[in-house]
């Protein structure tokens, strides 16, 4: 079947497709529907397999070869015709190796009457760099490793500080890949800023596209409130603050658009803690962060020395970031989001479900971690074990799995 990989837009789809052309096959053929044209009307003409690939033959001056050759259609969301090319080529041209990618799939998809090739292709999402590949790319595989160990073992890692330290340039410089790649060229914050800051109005330009103008600003205002929406001691997303008298009537299309265009990420609230917990959702209420820690700390305008510093840091929006980085780490782990609060004060972070077990996850910024909520879920849901992230060291004492931030890719 033919592959789609979805994701936000400059996480790397386009440079790992073609990486993948280049390692396996002997030849690639790659065309952009948003900038061809010309191919977007031929597939307006005819969507069968055979013209297609004798069009892409004859414009690219080389033989597309079963087996050997890779076509990739990029920015497959402009052409709502290629998208549903993808059907034909599995039924009646399965021997021709075909990958899509598209940043605004989800998006273009409900908002056109698209028709998706259901049960036709198969789908991957691409997701930021987490921070395991951040060590990966910063040439510190081995430590990517050693982490792991000790989070199996729950044994302190003698070089926690160390990892602590990269942790909180990782908050900073976030996973898009070239603010990463310009990090460790340049090892400078601000050259990493300009990237992002890029990649932003990119996102902007794309709301303005591929949304009604009316619809656009609203969406625009809804994502730019993230920062405000985090910065408060309770975390729910409220209306309110993206506009005075805001409710889901005006708001929530838009919430819903950027969903879909991968820029953000919804934890939804769960009533109780029984398995399975989806079932339990409050869908009116929700967190939303950024898909990216990294675009969050940038458009907040939060200065660097304050995540960077070794001392321990109050602050609500500290916390946040912190919050922010693990719904992250888990959403790259395919792990769906859910937070969970009862009529009183008590407040878990995340809920999250392995097997037949719920799992409370509770996030600490810093090194002090007492809390009542983590024990008043434990007592009330009779959980297993729980897991406690903070900048304390590895370590498992009452039921409680003490996980240092830099080691949430490993949950």
């Amino acid at each position: 079947m033919p592959l789609i990989v979805n994701g936000a837009r400059q996480v790397g789809k386009s440079y790992i497709l073609q990486a993948f052309g280049r390692h396996e096959f002997d030849n690639c053929i790659i065309v952009n529907l948003e900038t061809d044209k010309a191919l977007a009307e031929k597939f307006e003409e005819n969507i069968t397999p055979a013209p297609i690939i004798q069009y892409l033959e004859s414009v690219h001056s080389q033989r597309i070869i079963p087996g050997k050759t890779l076509i990739i259609l990029d920015e497959i969301q402009a052409s709502e015709r290629a998208l549903t090319s993808l059907k034909y080529f599995c039924e009646q041209a399965p021997e021709y190796h075909v990958v899509a990618a598209g940043s605004l799939l989800g998006v273009a998809i409900n908002r056109k009457k698209y028709s998706f090739p259901v049960g036709k292709v198969d789908e991957l999402t691409l997701f930021p760099m987490d921070f395991e590949e951040f060590l990966w790319a910063s040439d510190k595989a081995h430590l990517a490793g050693l982490i792991r160990q000790h989070f199996n073992s729950n044994e302190p890692l003698d070089v926690h500080s160390i990892a602590i330290t990269l942790y909180n340039q990782y908050l900073l410089v976030g996973g898009m890949p070239a603010a990463v790649k310009a990090f460790f060229n340049t090892n400078s914050f601000v050259a990493t800023a300009d990237i992002q800051n890029r990649i932003l109005k990119e996102y902007i330009a794309d709301m303005a596209k591929y949304a009604e103008p009316a619809v656009s600003i609203k969406i625009r205002a809804c994502y730019e409130s993230i920062p405000a929406q985090l910065a408060k001691e309770n975390h729910k997303f409220q209306y309110s603050v993206v506009q005075k008298g805001g409710s889901a009537t005006v708001f929530g299309e838009s919430i819903e658009w950027l969903k879909y265009a991968g820029v953000v990420l919804k934890c939804q609230k769960i009533t109780h803690g029984i398995m399975p917990i989806k079932v339990h959702a409050d869908l009116s209420d929700f967190k939303m962060y950024m898909a990216d820690v990294g675009m969050l700390t940038m458009q907040s305008g939060i200065a660097a020395q304050a995540i960077l510093s070794p001392l321990e840091t109050d602050g609500t929006f500290i916390g946040a970031i912190a919050e922010n980085y693990v719904a992250q780490a888990l959403s790259a782990n395919l792990t769906p989001l859910f937070y969970w609060k009862n009529d009183n004060t008590a407040e878990m972070d995340f809920v999250i479900q392995k097997g037949m077990d719920v799992i409370p996850v509770e996030v600490k910024a810093g090194i002090r971690v007492r809390s009542k909520s983590l024990g008043i879920f434990m007592e009330k849901y009779k959980c297993p074990y729980a897991i406690r992230i903070s900048k304390k060291n590895f370590g498992l004492e009452n039921g409680v799995k003490s996980v240092p931030l830099y080691a949430v890719f490993c949950i």
